[in-house]
C-alpha cells in the first residue's frame, strides 16, 4: 500500500484496467462507498449502474461529503466529459478514474486489496439458507483462537463481498465472510475477489430458484465458492443434503463432512426449546442460544470448521457460548407476547423450518404464526405460498395472519384444509397493512401466547414487533 492509502494510484489503475482522466495531487483513499450517503473524508466512491438508477448521478453528493477517488464508466465520461470537467474545477484534488465497468472494477481492486495479505485464512460461507447465522457462529468461535475479520451483516453480494473485504487490516489472522448470490456468475465473480481456503455450505435449497430455474442450477451457481479450493484447502459440506455428493464433485481439496452422525464426538445433548441447544463437543458442553433444530445444525458445520482449523473442545464450547441472538433471525422477544422475529428473509427451506420450530415449542400458550411473502420465488412463487398455508394450519396454529399478495396463495390453500385455524388475509405490506396484521394478533393472542414473524427482508415484519411491545411503527 502507498502510505495510507488502501491502494495506491497506480496499483488501483492497473488492477482495474482504468485510465486517470481528472485530477492531481496526493492520492489517497481510507474507505470505499458505494452508496453516496455513506461516502465521508477520503472515501473511493464507485458509482454503480442499475436497471433503475445511475449512481453517477450522484457523484456531486459523495463530493461534497469528502470523496477522493471517484471510478466512473468510461460510457459515462464519453457522454457529458463537460459535467466531470466541471466537478473536477470545483474538486482539484479528487482523482477520476474512467473504467469499462465500475461493478467489475469494484471486484477487481477488492482483489487486488485481498492480495496484500497472504498471510490472511481466507473462508468463504455460501448456501441457501442460514449462512448468516453459520458465519456469526463459526466467527465467535474462531475468534478463541484467531484475530477475525467478518462481513457485517449480510453484505454478502456482487457489491457487498468486495465492500467487506475492504475492511481487512494487518492485524487480522482470518477472514470469514458470508459469500450470497442470486444470479448466474456471481458466485464466480465474488469468489475471485476472496479466493476461499476453506469453504463452508449450509444447504442447497431454493433461494433465488427464481433466477437460476432449479436446485440444480443453485447447486452448480453455489459450487463456483470452491474455484480456489484445491490440495491444501478444505471444504465443509453436509452430509445430509441431496446435493451433497454433487458438491463433493466439485471439490478438488480435502472434503469434511458435517450433518448425519457428523463431525465425532459432537453431540446435541438436548433441545431446550426457546432457549436453545446444548450442546457437547467430544464430553464439553455448551449452550447455544439460537433456537431450533436448524440453528443448531448450523452450528455444527461451524464446529466441524473449527476443528479443522485447530480450535481445541473448550475453545469451541467457548465460542458457541458467547453468541448472542441475531437480530431477525429466530430472536426470541420475550414480554407480553413471546414474539420470535424470523423476518430477516424466507424461502420454502426457511419457512418450513421456522413453522417446524414453533409448532416442536411446548408450553401452555396459544400460538399465532404472521407469515409474509417470500420473494424471487418466479414461476413456483404461488405453488410454494399454498404449501407454506398448509403446512402453516398443521404446524399446531391456533391463528394464522397472511401478508402480501403472494400470500394469497397460502391463505387460499389453507381455507381449503378446513381446520379450525382462526385465518385472515392482509393485501400488500404498506404500513395500514402492518397495522391490521398487529391488530389482529392483538385480538386474538393473550399474555404470554407465542407470536411467530416469518417472511423476506421486503417485507419489514419487524415493524409488528414495534406494536406488539406496546410502541408504534
Amino acid at each position: 500500500m502507498s502510505g495510507s492509502s488502501l491502494l495506491g494510484r497506480d496499483e488501483l489503475v492497473r488492477a482495474v484496467g482504468g485510465t486517470v482522466v481528472l485530477g492531481s495531487g496526493e492520492f489517497r483513499f481510507c474507505s470505499v462507498q458505494t452508496d453516496s450517503r455513506a461516502v465521508e473524508k477520503e472515501s473511493l466512491f464507485v458509482p454503480l449502474i442499475g436497471e433503475r438508477q445511475d449512481g453517477h448521478a450522484y457523484i456531486p453528493q459523495a463530493l461534497e461529503r469528502g470523496a477522493s477517488v471517484v471510478l466512473v464508466a468510461r460510457a459515462n465520461y464519453a457522454a457529458d466529459p463537460a459535467f466531470f470537467s466541471a466537478l473536477s474545477q470545483e474538486h482539484p484534488a479528487v482523482f477520476f478514474i474512467a473504467v469499462d465497468n465500475t461493478l467489475a472494477a469494484l471486484q477487481a481492486a477488492a482483489a487486488c486489496y485481498v492480495r496484500h495479505f497472504p498471510s490472511l485464512i481466507r473462508i468463504g460461507v455460501t448456501g441457501s439458507s442460514g449462512k448468516t447465522t453459520s458465519k456469526e457462529i463459526a466467527a465467535a468461535i474462531l475468534s478463541r483462537k484467531y484475530r477475525v475479520i467478518s462481513n457485517k451483516g449480510n453484505l454478502n453480494s456482487e457489491t457487498g463481498l468486495p465492500l467487506s473485504v475492504f475492511a481487512i487490516r494487518a492485524e487480522h489472522q482470518l477472514g470469514i465472510f458470508e459469500m450470497g448470490m442470486n444470479r448466474k456468475g456471481e458466485m464466480k465473480e465474488i469468489a475471485s475477489v476472496l479466493r476461499p481456503q476453506f469453504a463452508l455450505v449450509t444447504n442447497i435449497g431454493t433461494a433465488h430458484i427464481g433466477m437460476l430455474g432449479s436446485r440444480q442450477g443453485i447447486a452448480e451457481e453455489k459450487a463456483h465458492i470452491f474455484d480456489y479450493i484445491d490440495g491444501d484447502c478444505t471444504a465443509v459440506i453436509p452430509a445430509d443434503d441431496d446435493f451433497s455428493a454433487y458438491l463433493a464433485s466439485r471439490v478438488r481439496g480435502k472434503l469434511v463432512y458435517y450433518g448425519d452422525g457428523k463431525p465425532e464426538h459432537v453431540r446435541l445433548v438436548a433441545d431446550r426449546g426457546l432457549d436453545g441447544t446444548e450442546i457437547s463437543v467430544e464430553g464439553v458442553s455448551a449452550v447455544l442460544p439460537l433456537p431450533g433444530a436448524y440453528n443448531a445444525r448450523n452450528a455444527l458445520g461451524a464446529i466441524a470448521l473449527a476443528r479443522e482449523l485447530g480450535l481445541s473442545p473448550a475453545q469451541i464450547a467457548e465460542g458457541i457460548a458467547s453468541l448472542r441472538p441475531l437480530s431477525g433471525r429466530s430472536e426470541v422477544r420475550r414480554g407480553t407476547y413471546t414474539i420470535i422475529q424470523d423476518c430477516y428473509n424466507a424461502n420454502p427451506d426457511s419457512m418450513e423450518k421456522a413453522l417446524s420450530f414453533a409448532a416442536s415449542v411446548d408450553g401452555d400458550f396459544r400460538r399465532i404464526y404472521v407469515l409474509g411473502d417470500m420473494l424471487e420465488l418466479g414461476a413456483g412463487s404461488s405453488a410454494a405460498h399454498a404449501a407454506a398455508g398448509r403446512l402453516a394450519v398443521h404446524s399446531r396454529a391456533d391463528a394464522v395472519v397472511f401478508v402480501g399478495s403472494e400470500m394469497e396463495a397460502g391463505y387460499e390453500a389453507a381455507l381449503a384444509e378446513h381446520t379450525d385455524v382462526t385465518l385472515q388475509y392482509l393485501a400488500g405490506h404498506d404500513d395500514a397493512a402492518i397495522a391490521a396484521a398487529a391488530a389482529a394478533v392483538q385480538k386474538t393472542a393473550r399474555p404470554g401466547d407465542l407470536v411467530l414473524l416469518k417472511g423476506s427482508r421486503g417485507m419489514a415484519l419487524e415493524r409488528l414487533t414495534a406494536v406488539l411491545e406496546g410502541g408504534s411503527q
